[in-house]
């Protein structure tokens, strides 16, 4: 018995030695290959500290290959595997192979090309190799995941997918302002070349920020959704009620940057992406000239400019430039004093502008600005700058604002009125807007919660002859809340109201109650208050007043209710 199993193992490591005998020496694993088509813009996903591969053959005399990088440097090379014959179109071999692990079981010679480290567009062109070589592109990405796009042209001419440069493809300035900017560039052949019978195939498109210049369109659309992502998790973080708005520290860095809203959205081909990659350039026609206005004075710009070819969903980069805006007129500014209100009058429909400075108190840097219009219907625009970069912006009105400030020394407020306002809705005497503000940084953490209306409401069933009952909502926070009331004549109920007159202007016969109410399920902060000693049959108007230690006063909507003549 021991005999028969000492036979049969030998038997079994014979057959193992004469089945390897078969394959060659250097035999590789049989793995899918990755083949990079002739013509075709080829986009590689590029896993950090992973080598990708790219094999083709060419039977051509000539051939070019673009690699374009997106925003992190790369390592690309062009490797020849050259052999003596042509491998068999049958290989006698006992299981299915890939040509790449043909060719390497043959004999031949293997050379290097080409090779290149950047982030930069690189492009390759030289001849070609013998008929039965194998050209393999080795990509390799050392910093970070990242996108890349290849590119094969064969035969002679240039690559018709690519639009093309001109011979100096500087972007140069033509004249600077201190809010507006003028460059000019050569024409690119591919947009001389094109008649307008063919359609708008080539589109410049002019892109501004802040930080530097841009090698390609792709490098800048990664770094743009990086600070996107990181303001829309700051906004997520810090928001706290419906109506507090939070500024966006970063927004001030790019201008027009919504080109890039849905770029990797499955539903759009690659060429439609591109198409709608021209909403939003400051300059996205076929001319050479563009005009960038609307830029902050005293402020370095950087320019670059795109050509853009929407069918084969391809751009090239000129090389981009930037421009210093002029200073503007030396202007008065003041400094906002904590918690001290500031009245502001603005002419309205002109450039009448207001400028305020203001430096948060203590290490942590923060701030709240309250400010509200106090005209009826009226609009005024906040600009909030910080050494010359755009924070944030909003519009004004009627509504009280706040604005939570952070991560700053120092901010720069601007206030103008907006065009457009109607004169009978101003102030009659004066025709002006006027606008009230209030600055404080006693909020380290978090700002204040505003209620989520600001509406007050009277309860018909219990309105009696000489009593009204109201109610408002609160917050979760314990405030404290003041209730006024004033005679209204019947010839003078429309009379305008100034939303900006504060509790302190008021008689102290027209107050009522002040109570303190807090409630931490936000769905049943509702207050109510029992109005008596009214008399029958006259129309009153209500306000409330939203007290706290620091900040304006919050005035409800105010409510007009008239008691009943006979009960």
């Amino acid at each position: 018995m021991n005999l028969w199993c000492l036979y049969l193992a030998v038997a079994a490591v014979s057959s193992l030695h004469s089945l390897y005998a078969l394959a060659p020496e250097n035999e590789v694993p049989l793995l899918p290959t990755a083949w990079l088509k002739e013509g075709k813009v080829t986009p590689v996903h590029l896993a950090k500290g992973r080598t990708h591969r790219l094999f083709f053959t060419l039977q051509k005399k000539t051939l070019t290959v673009t690699v374009s990088p997106c925003s992190v440097t790369i390592d690309w090379s062009l490797i020849v595997h050259s052999l003596k014959n042509k491998p068999p179109r049958n290989p006698q071999w006992s299981h299915r192979k890939s040509i790449p692990e043909v060719w390497w079981g043959g004999l031949g010679a293997e050379s290097m090309v080409h090779t290149y480290t950047g982030n930069a567009v690189d492009t390759y062109t030289g001849p070609a190799y013998e008929p039965s070589s194998m050209y393999i592109v080795t990509l390799r990405s050392t910093e970070q995941d990242t996108q890349v796009t290849v590119y094969l042209h064969a035969g002679p001419g240039a690559a018709g997918s690519f639009p093309e440069l001109p011979s100096d493809p500087a972007v140069s300035v033509l004249g600077v302002g201190m809010t507006s900017v003028t460059l000019s560039w050569a024409p690119s052949p591919s947009i001389t070349r094109t008649s307008p019978q063919s359609g708008t195939v080539y589109k410049y498109c002019v892109l501004v920020n802040h930080n530097h210049n841009y090698r390609s369109l792709c490098a800048a659309n990664e770094e743009i959704r990086k600070a996107l992502e990181g303001d829309k998790k700051r906004e997520q973080k810090y928001k706290q009620g419906k109506h507090l708005v939070l500024p966006n520290l970063k927004a001030g860095r790019w201008q027009h940057w919504d080109i890039f809203e849905d770029y990797d959205s499955s539903a759009m081909t690659r060429s439609d992406r591109y198409k709608d990659n021209f909403k939003g350039c400051v300059c996205r026609e076929a001319e050479s000239v563009c005009t960038i206005s609307d830029l902050l004075p005293d402020t370095q710009y950087y320019f670059d400019v795109f050509l853009i070819d929407s069918i084969n969903a391809t751009s090239v980069a000129y090389t981009g430039t930037l421009a210093h805006t002029h200073e503007v007129a030396q202007q008065a500014v003041s400094h906002l004093m904590e918690e001290r209100v500031q009245r502001v009058a603005l002419r309205a429909g002109s450039q009448d502008l207001r400028h305020f400075r203001f430096r948060p108190r203590g290490r942590h840097q923060n701030g709240l600005l309250t400010l509200q219009c106090c005209n009826a219907r009226c609009k005024a625009k906040v600009s909030i700058f910080n050494r010359g970069r755009l924070l944030f912006s909003k519009e004004v009105g009627n509504q009280l604002a706040q604005i939570w400030l952070e991560g700053a020394p120092s901010y720069l407020i601007r206030l103008q009125a907006l065009e457009g306002v109607p004169a009978s809705k101003l102030d009659l005497e004066t025709s002006r807007v006027r606008l009230k503000l209030q600055v404080s940084s006693a909020y380290h953490r978090t700002p204040p919660l505003l209620p989520p209306t600001l509406r007050l409401k009277s309860f018909n069933k219990l309105r009696s002859c000489s009593s009204v009952t109201l109610a408002w909502m609160g917050t979760e926070q314990r405030d404290l809340y003041c209730l006024y009331h004033r005679r209204i004549a019947d010839h003078n109920k429309h009379n305008s109201t100034d939303y900006c007159l504060g509790p302190q202007a008021r008689p102290a016969t027209e107050q009522i109650l002040c109570k303190y109410f807090q409630e931490l399920e936000p769905r049943r902060a509702v207050t109510t208050a029992v109005i008596r000693g009214l008399d029958p049959g006259v129309l009153y108007v209500f306000d409330v007043y939203l007290m706290r230690r620091w900040g304006l006063p919050i005035k409800y909507h105010s409510k007009t209710v008239r008691t009943r003549r006979e009960c």
